[in-house]
């Protein structure tokens, strides 16, 4: 036993020394190209895991230094890392930043012609390339599974898993098939990765990729450069355009619409009062598409307005808010395009209009969908999180937190709107009962079924035409209700919905009672209600905009003594990257350009100390970025920070691009998945 118990000591032993070997190559792998001192997080957790040969399903909030989890090792273990993506249409600029870094990386998909494939081909046979981005549909190709036969592969990274989700709208058929990589190579470590997923998508991630072995790492969620508001709408594009004027001007951001018509009219409008706006959506072709996802990746400050069809794995880190004109269907896809916003760090902000209309018209269309009655369960179950999310009276992260199983902070979070402005709430019990009224009077009486609209016409006693029409003004609920205004009455019918007291029917929205609102009639219930927000004052003209702005959101930490430098910077860094027709962001983040300004370094060796600065950027640009600072008058004295974390601001930081579609397949229409 003794013999036995020294052998044991022994093995341990040598494997902490492999690890413990493992580590300080990550670690230097980490310094020497992404130009970070330490890991941030999960983040030394799954890559020590991986680099060992561990299987991991990761999940990391956007912008939390997922793309670091595999790239490391990728660059630690001998061979090439397969990165599988459904992003196929920015799988050049992922690379490009890669390379960028010094990393050999390449991709293979339908963009390319026979020629480049077989360059690619012959890279990665000869282990020439560390990583390799691939589509899940060409997996599905015996001649790529030959090809990856023939090579040496370190692991495989299945980015944005969430995709393999029947209940997402993100779900593409090709990742059911990615199961048969751990068939196939199942001595090769494999990683599924995405921003976010509850536990019961978390579970099926697991169970359809076949990873039942795999060590589970959840981040937290969290994301607290973003503010999330909710306001109630009325005229959504003037509120939209007041937002972007008070609060954004000048800056980059996504607008997201419902329809295409509504894409095209936002874009429109938004164009004309001086807001450089472009459109995307699955109805635009495939040229113009591109073209505008081009220009949102390489200039600065130019608005998006689009349909879902845009957005997922977009890694500009300088995106500094996102919009919502209409109500998301679920609470993931709301945390998963807000979380395109500030990934550098930096304040962002998350801004919806919602109202009475978006709760009628997503109720319609879950009813109206294809799908059978699980299904339409499980879309409403997602309708009501979202709802509750939109009404809630507390701290609106933490709601946000608590739908993906973590844990919010009880004094909440301060940088949301509930927090901010904490929302005042009242006894909606009476109100609520004379609505339900209305519908039971208009039913029992009259055998008819109407929308809000009428409902509440009915309590405000107005005798337009169609009242007089159906002779409404002779029931007893008529002008019931004029202690509310028309808006209030809209928010009590609105909040009805999303609790559950009442609910849509039909072709034209018309308004039911539901098996709860008995209850209520009956005075067994209570109604808690929030009270509707005044529509803030104008602080600034219509004719305001462009010409009025405020400093850059990277910017306002800064003394105003930097600001020259700062954008001096930002100068030179437009002009490299015009040059070599890549994003900004990949010669450096915002972030890094903010700490060279903040410290001020006068040679090599003092830049290679800012987080961001890898050995091959250092290299490539160290003289351009000192030169930039000689021109200046700085700082008689500055010294040089610390080296931050990974993570936020990191250049390889997550996959590039916005949602492709499977290649030699139609793309999808994304009106027909809302």
């Amino acid at each position: 036993m003794g013999g036995t118990s020294v052998i044991g000591e022994m093995a341990e032993a040598t494997a902490e020394t492999r690890v413990g070997q493992s580590d300080s190559e990550a670690l230097a792998t980490l310094h020497r190209v992404f130009g970070y001192e330490a890991f941030r997080g999960e983040q030394e957790a799954v890559v020590d895991h991986v680099v060992a040969g561990g299987d991991a399903v990761v999940l990391m909030p956007t912008g939390g230094g997922k793309s670091l989890c595999y790239q490391i090792p990728s660059l630690v273990r001998p061979g090439t890392g397969i990165v599988v993506s459904p992003l196929i249409a920015l799988m050049q600029d992922q690379v490009d930043a890669l390379r960028a870094l010094g990393v050999r990386a390449g991709f293979m998909n339908s963009t390319q012609d026979f020629d480049e494939r077989r360059v690619v081909e012959a890279e990665f046979l000869a282990g020439e390339l560390d990583l390799l981005y691939l589509a899940p549909e060409r997996l599905r190709l015996e001649g790529t599974l030959d090809l990856l036969s023939r090579g040496k592969i370190s692991l495989f990274a299945i980015d944005e898993a969430h995709c393999v989700s029947q209940w997402g709208h993100d779900f593409r058929p090709d990742y059911l098939a990615l199961s048969l990589l751990g068939e196939r190579w199942p001595d090769v470590p494999r990683l599924a990765l995405t921003a976010t997923a509850t536990h019961a998508t978390h579970r099926e991630i697991t169970e359809r990729l076949n990873m039942p072995a795999a060590r589970h790492f959840v981040a937290s969620f969290d994301r607290p450069n973003i503010q999330y508001r909710v306001v109630p709408k009325s005229d959504p594009k003037k509120q939209l355009l007041h937002f972007l004027r008070e609060e954004h001007p000048g800056d980059a951001g996504i607008v997201y619409c419902l329809s295409r018509n509504s894409v095209d009219k936002t874009a429109e409008f938004l164009s004309s009062n001086g807001i450089e706006a472009v459109p995307y959506h699955a109805g635009l072709d495939a040229g113009t598409r591109a073209a505008h996802q081009s220009r949102f990746l390489r200039e600065e400050g130019l608005v998006v307005v689009a349909t879902i069809a845009f957005g997922m794995g977009i890694d500009k880190p300088d995106v500094r808010f996102v919009a919502h004109l209409d109500l998301p269907k679920s609470v993931e896809g709301y945390y998963q395009e807000t979380g395109r916003a500030g990934r550098d760090g930096l304040p962002s902000t998350a801004w919806m209009a919602y109202g009475l209309n978006d709760v009628i018209q997503q109720r319609k269309l879950i009813q109206s969908g294809e799908g059978d009655e699980a299904f339409r369960r499980r879309a409403q179950s997602h309708l009501d999180a979202m709802l509750a999310l939109c009404e809630t009276a507390q701290c609106r992260r933490g709601q946000l937190l608590a739908y993906f199983g973590q844990d919010p902070d009880p004094a909440g979070c301060g940088n949301c709107d509930t927090c901010v402005t904490p929302p005042e709430t009242w006894d909606g019990t009476v109100p609520a009962q004379k609505v339900l009224s209305t519908v039971v009077r208009l039913k029992r009486e009259r055998g008819q079924k109407f929308g809000a609209g009428q409902i509440i016409d009915i309590l405000l006693g107005k005798r337009t035409a169609k009242v007089i029409q159906f002779d409404h003004d002779q029931l007893s609920v008529f002008g019931i209700g004029e202690e509310l205004t028309e808006g209030e009455w809209r928010g009590v019918a609105r909040q009805l919905l999303a609790q559950g007291l009442l609910a849509v029917e039909g072709e034209y929205g018309t308004l039911v009672l539901t098996e709860t609102s008995g209850s209520v009639l009956r005075r067994e219930r209570e109604v808690p209600l929030r009270k509707e927000p005044k529509k803030p004052a104008t602080a600034r003209s219509a004719g305001g905009g462009r010409g009025d702005r405020k400093p850059k959101a990277a910017a306002v930490e800064l003394p105003e003594e930097l600001l020259p430098a700062f954008e001096a910077l930002r100068a030179w860094r437009a002009e490299q990257a015009r040059e070599q027709g890549v994003p900004a962001y990949v010669i450096f983040h915002d972030a890094t350009l903010r700490e060279i300004a903040t410290a001020w370094p006068t040679s090599i060796g003092q830049l290679g100390g800012i987080s961001g600065v890898g050995e091959k950027k250092l290299a490539t640009y160290g003289e351009g970025v000192l030169a930039v600072l000689a021109g200046l008058n700085g700082p008689a004295t500055a010294p040089v920070p610390d080296r931050s974390s990974a993570g936020t601001g990191s250049g390889a930081d997550s996959g590039s691009g916005v949602d492709d579609w499977p290649e030699n397949e139609p793309e999808p229409e994304p009106d027909d998945w809302i």
